[in-house]
């Protein structure tokens, strides 16, 4: 008797024990309910959220209303949005951006057109990816009560003049333009304190309408104005650059920095006294009145009426280019396609 209770109860455990074997293995019609699932099966996880590719714009000069619409990106989340963490750091004539950017250590910067020809012909591989003031904001300017008001009244005059750069290119050619002899204007380099003109002991100045007029104006004194266009001149001033290595290996980043830079410009245009005032929080030494009179004295330079913004014409860099070589600024011609571009605007 034991020992058939014996063999019943080694078969009958062998028998479970198979079963649970099968279940186990997924077999049979009640795999289903083997092992229960877990409580987060079937739910989609989030991805996290992809890293922001870090960027430098370097500035043409220090922080003010002139590059707002850049501002205006970050503040407005377009740089972000096109997955962009830009820095904006400020230029100027210890951190000259054309060197800053070439030499790898900066993504992106702002200078005069005139710079972008001038550093091809030195085998620099930079190359402007928009144009931000297209009609320059270069005037000479004096005291109303000078009585000078054109470029023939400044033959006898002594006249301050900014050496080295876009400023002095400018002059020269309004000078020859106007058919003034050179040598009759006794010229005096300056730098940026304004007390020469103030003093009288310049005649004329060298400057921004945006800027040092309006500085001379907040201060009380009505002035003239010699424009580049009355002489048939005008040179892209503020120019948008990179370099052909970051064009060539990275070409979205480009174009989503160019695009977004734009839809800053365009936030700017549409709200000047919001967009003046974010240069405040890049500066401690800015008056909300003077970004804001800058920012509504560039909106007409940007020519927002010619779309896409920021959009470049081969003349005007011809025109640019001659007039560097007839002036002595520049020796060798530089193709054009290797100069500037507009397929990140499109």
């Amino acid at each position: 008797m034991w020992r058939k209770t014996k063999k019943k109860t080694v078969l009958f455990a062998t028998m479970s024990l198979m079963l649970l074997l099968l279940s186990a293995c997924g077999g049979g019609t009640n795999a289903q309910t083997a092992v229960p699932a877990p409580s987060d099966a079937g739910e989609v996880k989030e991805e996290a959220p992809a890293a922001l590719k870090k960027v430098v714009l370097r500035l043409k000069w220090v922080h003010q209303a002139q590059f707002a619409g850049f501002y205006a990106a970050v503040k407005q989340g377009f740089y972000e949005e096109a997955g962009l963490d830009v820095e904006i750091r400020p230029g100027g004539s210890d951190f000259p951006s054309v060197q800053m950017v070439a030499s790898g250590s900066e993504e992106f910067g702002v200078t005069g057109a005139d710079q972008i020809l001038l550093a091809r012909e030195k085998g620099v591989p930079v190359k402007a990816v928009s144009t931000i003031y297209r009609e320059t904001p270069f005037v000479l300017f004096s005291l109303k009560e000078s009585g000078i008001s054109t470029m023939e009244d400044l033959a006898g005059q002594r006249v301050g003049v900014k050496l080295g750069g876009n400023e002095e290119l400018t002059f020269r050619a309004m000078v020859e333009s106007a058919g003034v002899d050179a040598k009759s204007i006794e010229e005096m380099p300056i730098k940026f304190d304004l007390s020469p003109l103030l003093s009288g002991q310049v005649k004329a100045w060298p400057g921004y309408v945006i800027n040092e007029v309006l500085a001379v104006e907040e201060l009380g004194h009505e002035v003239n104005i010699i424009k580049p266009g009355d002489y048939g001149i005008n040179f892209y001033a503020d120019t948008l650059f990179t370099t052909e290595n970051l064009i060539e290996k990275d070409p979205e980043l480009v174009e989503g920095f160019v695009q977004a830079s734009m839809k800053g410009w365009a936030y700017a245009l549409e709200n000047p006294e919001e967009a003046a005032a974010y240069g405040l929080e890049y500066a401690d030494n800015l008056t909300i009145e003077h970004e804001t009179n800058m920012m509504k004295a560039s909106m007409p330079m940007l020519q927002p009426e010619n779309l896409p913004l920021g959009k470049m014409d081969e003349a005007a860099w011809a025109t640019l280019q001659e007039s560097l070589m007839g002036l002595g600024f520049q020796k060798s011609g530089q193709a054009m396609e290797d100069v500037f571009t507009n397929e990140f605007l499109e």
